[in-house]
């Protein structure tokens, strides 16, 4: 099977070009300039066909369907907001299936069966592709990501660009106010939920991540109502769901939603003032107290 990895930013190519590998030929399909390509080729892909544009991507819709149209195989994408998107315009362009938030990807009779959570977590569907091309989002953290170390002085291939008479147009771009984290390279995340009581707490989380080495992270309130830490930082089974060797979650109650996302980390430790707080079903060790006594003392202990 011919199978294309497709990324609206060329280092996540990395997370799926592993799993890419298992299923047949990988080349990869880039937006940007000749330095884009090279970290492309560096995952160890076959060839690289690279799209020279400064336009919005999500325009380059009609390009890469005109490209991929006598195509048949796998298109693979990293799970972002924006490859999602691409991923709904090119099903619709090329009338070819389309999954998203694929956890688990199987091939069964020339078709491509793709599994996801539904339910928040509690049930496992699976979804039968069965046209020629089948365009699938997957999860972070479904395949081995590869690190780039493969020769990278191959040459790209251009792919044309089309006019769009559907073009969006962008009238200013402004800075994002954030401070970007993969939690998907974390080995060790310390993680935040509603039990931490304001955001001027966060100083004492962060010292505790200084003294273990840890990336900080934190469940779907703090980042979408409190809006405390970036949306980068959120766990769940809708946004990051890492494979750190250590886990320690401070007031997390344990929502299904939330602990599906964190369900393969090596070791899950849990601090909840709540006994009865359901993470503890989860957790390989929990501490049963309050997260303001239990940090400074982890953080005296570890220094």
């Amino acid at each position: 099977m011919n199978v294309w990895a497709f990324s609206d930013n060329v280092s996540r190519l990395g997370d799926i070009v592993g799993g890419a590998k298992s299923f047949g030929s990988v080349n990869a399909l880039v937006v940007g300039d000749e330095s884009s390509a090279k970290r492309a080729f560096s995952y160890g892909v076959n060839e690289v066909f690279l799209a020279k544009s400064d336009d919005m991507f999500e325009n380059l819709a009609p390009s890469f369907a005109e490209f991929l149209k006598d195509k048949s195989g796998l298109v693979l994408m990293p799970n972002t907001k924006r490859t999602k998107a691409m991923a709904s315009l090119l099903g619709g362009l090329l009338n070819v299936g389309v999954s998203t938030e694929v956890s688990e990807i199987l091939l069964e009779n020339d078709c491509v069966v793709c599994k996801k959570m539904l339910y928040g977590g509690i049930a496992v569907g699976s979804e039968k592709i069965s046209s020629k091309l089948a365009i699938v989002v997957v999860n972070s953290g479904t395949f081995e990501p590869v690190l780039p170390n493969s020769d990278a002085n191959k040459e790209p291939k251009e792919i044309e660009i089309l006019a769009n008479k559907n073009q969006i147009k962008c009238l200013k771009k402004l800075p994002k106010n954030s401070n970007s984290v993969d939690l998907n390279k974390a080995k060790r995340i310390v993680a935040i939920g509603r039990g931490v009581a304001n955001e001027s707490d966060l100083a004492l989380i962060r010292e505790l991540c200084d003294v273990l080495g840890a990336e900080l992270g934190c469940s779907r309130p703090i980042a979408e109502t409190e809006k405390w830490l970036e949306q980068d930082r959120y766990i769940g089974i809708s946004s990051v769901m890492p494979k750190p060797e250590i886990y320690i979650a401070f007031g997390i109650s344990g929502q299904v939603q939330h602990m599906v996302g964190v369900k393969d980390s090596g070791r899950i430790i849990a601090i909840n003032k709540d006994k009865n707080a359901p993470i503890f079903d989860y957790a390989d060790y929990g501490i049963v107290g309050d997260l303001y006594k239990v940090i400074p003392a982890l953080i005296n202990a570890l220094k």
